[in-house]
């Protein structure tokens, strides 16, 4: 079973949970995940900065933040996702498309490293992106996903 909680602490950005619960579940079910556990919290820039810094030294908004919580042993999929929704609100705008896509794309990229890919380098990045892409597809939603680098 997939069970996906969502928090949102933030009054700025507007949250359509049940369509973010939907993205969740139907990514992880994509990638053959059929037992998680999975929290998803959409905060501040403020909160999304202080983490940033605490557990990446990054001193900066950022889009989505991903903790694994699964232990080696096997046993379901668990993680926590913190989203920042304000830095969602700001790139939709810049980019021209609705902010809730631009959620549901971090959603997916931070479900993506919970699942084990990883964009440390150009191949391991375009092997995440060409997933981004094949999820918003699937999902009916744009295709986002940003330009190979």
């Amino acid at each position: 079973m997939i069970r996906v909680s969502i928090a949102s602490p933030q009054e700025t950005v507007p949250i359509v949970r049940a369509k973010m619960r939907d993205v969740a579940r139907k990514v992880l079910e994509a990638e053959d995940v059929s037992d998680a556990q999975i929290s998803v919290a959409f905060v501040d820039n403020t909160t999304i900065q202080q983490l940033n810094k605490r557990y990446l030294d990054h001193d900066e908004p950022t889009d989505v933040l991903s903790f694994p919580l699964s232990d080696a042993q096997g046993g379901p999929l668990q993680g926590e996702l913190v989203v920042g929704a304000e830095v969602g609100q700001v790139q939709a705008a810049v980019r021209g498309h609705d902010v809730q896509a631009e959620l549901a794309l971090y959603v997916i990229h931070g479900l993506l490293h919970l699942c084990g890919y990883s964009d440390t380098d150009m191949e391991a990045r375009r092997k995440m992106r060409e997933r981004e892409r094949f999820h918003l597809v699937a999902l009916g939603l744009p295709d986002i996903a940003p330009a190979e680098e």
